[in-house]
């Protein structure tokens, strides 16, 4: 599929993944605000990647990542960021969200695993309780959390020596 391809509304998305299920797929869903893909980024997805079939990436729209990390950010319009995370080969299906948190998300494709960063752990994920409801868990991937977007752009904004 091409990388155009797999950006999606969400019930494009979420009959791609009913279709999965019914041929007996695992499908995880990984999210996040992808401002300025880094390392860690896709270290987190491919990670996702392999804990199932089919991986859906939900990102965060602009006004959603502002009201998350404040202004000035994000510095990659949502469409371009949407774009960045579908070239990787990891994922399946893109998706953009507006809300502060991913639950209407996994609601709608009631995916087998929510898939979090390093930074948090099973007990921390604020929408466990959601994938509860229906069998579903949380899983952790990626390398440990030393990598951000924050920390690259002070850095980038540093002179260099």
């Amino acid at each position: 599929m091409s990388t155009a391809g797999k950006v999606q509304p969400l019930e494009v998305v979420a009959a791609s993944v009913e279709a999965a299920r019914e041929a007996g797929k695992t499908v995880a869903l990984a999210n996040g605000a992808f401002d300025l893909l880094h390392v860690g980024h896709v270290r987190y997805l491919e990670g996702a990647k392999a804990l199932a079939d089919v991986l859906v990436v939900a990102v965060n729209d602009d006004a959603s990542v502002r009201a998350l990390k404040g202004p000035g950010r994000p510095r990659l319009p949502a469409a371009e960021r949407a774009e960045l995370v579908a070239a990787l080969a990891c994922t399946d299906h893109v998706l953009l969200f507006g809300e502060l948190d991913v639950r209407a998300v996994l609601r709608r494709l009631r995916p087998h695993l929510q898939v979090k960063g390093t930074d948090y752990t099973p007990e921390t994920v604020p929408e466990r309780d959601e994938l509860a409801a229906w069998g579903g868990r949380v899983a952790i991937a990626g390398d440990p959390k030393d990598h951000s977007t924050t920390e690259l752009l002070e850095r980038m904004e540093r002179p260099s020596k």
